[in-house]
């Protein structure tokens, strides 16, 4: 075996024998495993099936899952290499505690757990039960989602509970239920192979969603158009039929256009329009004056390509229409959203074979993780918390009073914000790193330093757990049995393939055990994660998310049931809408009215260039897991500064180059990458990395009024170059140990 680094052989002596390391290169025998687990992907929406080698409780490799229907056994880079994370030497064994001054020491379980339940009683007895707040993670299965917003209402009694999908998926949320009153895509991958025109509004697919691009394929072998709206040319720009290089931020003026365009030109599905929606008049005035030249000055794009997009959408026979972060990721992202909607509902091509609209789900669990009740606003089934009805069907489930349950809470950061205001004192976070993920990460590290205790449970020692007073030792994807929810709305079942190493648990047996501790033991009275399912099957029942005929039985057997699922003997919904039936008040769909505003920070003098973030294909959400896999690390081992060679040219700088990216709210240094792929007058950083890498040192904190989403994708920012060359950083770790992760 090749020698270990320092830092690993100081790890393997505190945390366990020989037998609890492999290294990244492989498994001694691997070629024989014990068995094949059948399961999916731990990273991004598509949960692409993938079969598990398992030898001696440890992953030894995978093999294809060719009979699953999503992927057919085609996986990208992460879900290759995703394996390798499993027996990497960074791996928490046993719960530690800081140190001060010293870094981080095992300590027990009685110890870990003791102290928790000590420190919330101690501060929920000096400041109130909502001085204590709870942040978790949609990469969770719907069975930890559901647990962890009965655990924070019914065992930690608080209100201020949210999650890290608040960065991702809740504008499209806000703006589906707003025109559809339920929030899921609708349709499944099936039909978009079908469609005639297809719309990629703000979504990197190629590099976030690799395996979604066969659909996209498929679909232009039968003759689809493709339309990319995006500043970069991404690569599955690169082979897109029209590219529109909208300026950030400007994506409702965009879309107001194209429907001023339909009206115009009566590309109009007038039927769908009189009798299945509501709205539409006040919708098309508010972009009566979004004529073509308007359009062109203020989106940055060329009013014939406008008017291309918007002829080509409306003569479609078929269309599908697609948007991810790029378009949701703003202080009105909820209006860019249903901006979209409206110009799906006035063509009239939903609830229909191959017509199609909806957003693509980011983390693991991103669908079923805004479902089922770990947002601050939401009870299970996607219920709200603040409707009487909602409150009380639930607090019959759950065996309680329905004044038990807590009201709404603060979001994501909002919670960091009344931190900063001595409103909240206390912290448990699971599967989140709100250090590297979310904007404004000074800010964050300051809040995090005010805390007086703070808990976190993972698998790894993520940037935010330096800040941790204890940290629990929790499971990986592949240590637990459950259920996740793929960006097409299919259930499908992730299988345990080998129990957690060293003194590490379940992230559910750490949450039944402090449930116990707080003296809610008997709301948590499950043995097994189907126990968990089979009550979130019930209290999904009847809601807009309605899980209740799923079973696992049922899953197993079809590969995956979409929901809605009202009984055992519903074969699951695939396409929705074909009875014309939406869930919202009315029974129709919602047309929204939607006035254009300009992004929260617009560029200056002082502030000339526009700054945007994103990802890259090797790198995953804040890096926690993807940049300890050092094959992902060499393919993209550090963030670049994309700069389009005018822009560069302006500022004197040149390839590899440092440059200082400086905002209102602080600066960092990149290499600059010189590409012709970006808007001249605006540059990209990966948002992958953490410390001085962080993109997130830059972005803004303010958030979408309706969604509370930051406004990650659009700032101001000015650059200077420092004439020093950054070579590559091939050589990087594929780790950072606890050694160089001292508080």
């Amino acid at each position: 075996m090749a020698k270990l680094p320092v830092s690993a052989e100081k790890i393997i002596k505190q945390y366990g024998p020989k037998k609890n390391y492999t290294p990244l290169g492989g498994f001694e025998g691997s070629n024989e495993p014990d068995r094949l687990v059948k399961t999916h992907c731990c990273f991004c929406g598509m949960q692409c099936g993938i079969q598990l080698k398992v030898k001696d409780n440890q992953i030894a490799g995978f093999e294809p899952w060719m009979e699953f229907p999503f992927n057919e056994g085609r996986l990208c880079p992460k879900g290759v290499q995703r394996y390798l994370q499993n027996n990497h030497p960074d791996r928490i064994l046993s719960p530690l505690q800081r140190v001060e001054g010293k870094g981080f020491e095992p300590i027990d379980w009685e110890s870990a757990m003791g102290r928790t339940v000590n420190e919330i009683k101690r501060i929920q007895s000096t400041y109130g039960n909502d001085a204590f707040a709870m942040l978790s993670g949609v990469s969770l299965t719907n069975e930890k989602s559901y647990m962890v917003g009965k655990f924070a209402r019914l065992a930690l009694k608080t209100k201020n509970l949210d999650y890290n999908g608040r960065l991702c998926m809740v504008s499209a949320g806000a703006g589906n239920n707003k025109a559809f009153g339920l929030d899921r895509i609708s349709n499944s991958w099936a039909d978009l192979k079908h469609a005639k025109v297809i719309i990629i509004a703000g979504t990197n697919i190629s590099e976030c969603f690799p395996t979604l691009t066969h659909y996209i394929w498929e679909a232009r072998d039968n003759g689809a158009k493709l339309i990319v709206v995006d500043p970069r040319v991404t690569p599955i720009a690169r082979t897109a039929d029209l590219h529109l290089p909208v300026k950030p931020g400007r994506d409702s003026a965009l879309f107001g256009a194209i429907l001023k365009q339909l009206v115009d030109n009566d590309w109009l599905d007038h039927d769908f329009i009189d009798y299945h929606t509501s709205g539409f008049e006040e919708a098309i005035d508010a972009v009566k004056e979004y004529d073509l030249d308007w359009a062109e000055a203020t989106t940055g794009i060329d009013k014939e390509k406008i008017r291309l997009a918007a002829e080509w959408w409306g003569k479609a026979d078929t269309s599908f229409l697609l948007h991810a972060r790029g378009i949701e990721h703003h202080t009105k992202g909820v209006d860019n959203v249903v901006s979209c909607i409206n110009i799906v509902l006035a063509t009239g091509r939903i609830g229909k074979p191959y017509c199609g609209y909806g957003t693509i789900t980011g983390q693991g669990n991103g669908q079923g993780g805004r479902e089922h009740g770990h947002k601050c606003d939401q009870l299970p089934g996607n219920r709200d918390i603040t409707n009487p009805e909602h409150r009380k069907y639930i607090a019959e489930v759950w065996g309680v009073e329905e004044k038990e349950i807590p009201g709404k809470g603060l979001s994501a950061y909002e919670i960091i914000e009344a931190i900063h205001r001595g409103e909240i004192k206390g912290l448990i976070s699971i599967c989140f790193n709100p250090l590297v993920s979310l904007p404004n990460n000074n800010f964050v590290r300051e809040a995090l330093e005010k805390l007086e205790y703070y808990m976190c449970i993972d698998f790894f020692l993520n940037e935010t757990a330096r800040h941790a007073d204890v940290i629990m030792a929790g499971s990986l994807h592949e240590e637990e049995d459950g259920t996740v929810t793929t960006a097409e709305g299919r259930v499908v079942k992730i299988n345990q393939a080998i129990t957690p190493p060293g003194q590490a648990r379940k992230d559910s047996d750490i949450l039944i055990e402090l449930a116990q501790r707080l003296g809610a033991g008997d709301k948590f009275n499950y043995s097994k994660a189907e126990d968990i399912f089979n009550e979130l099957r019930v209290a999904s029942k009847g809601g807009t998310a309605d899980y209740y005929g799923i079973t696992y039985k049922k899953i197993e057997e079809n590969m995956g049931i979409f929901w809605p699922c009202p009984s055992e003997d519903h074969p699951g919904t695939p396409r929705l809408w074909e009875d014309k039936k939406f869930k919202t008040p009315d029974g129709k769909a919602h047309f929204n009215a939607v006035p254009y505003r300009e992004p929260s920070e617009v560029t200056d003098k002082e502030f000339p260039v526009t700054l945007t973030t994103g990802r890259v294909v090797s790198q995953y959400l804040s890096g926690t897991q993807t940049r300890r896999i050092g094959k992902l690390v060499d393919q993209y081992p550090e963030p670049l500064l994309e700069i389009h060679p005018s822009l560069a040219q302006q500022f004197g700088i040149k390839e590899r180059e440092l440059v200082r990216v400086s905002t209102r709210r602080g600066e960092a240094v990149f290499p600059a990458q010189i590409v012709e792929t970006i808007r001249p007058d605006t540059v990209f950083i990966p948002y992958h990395w953490g410390g001085s890498q962080s993109a997130n040192q830059l972005t803004i904190g303010t958030l979408d009024p309706v969604s509370k989403i930051p406004e990650f994708k659009v700032c101001a920012c000015k650059l200077e170059p420092l004439k020093k060359w950054a070579a590559p950083a091939t050589d990087s770790l594929a780790f950072q140990s606890h050694e160089t992760l001292k508080p």
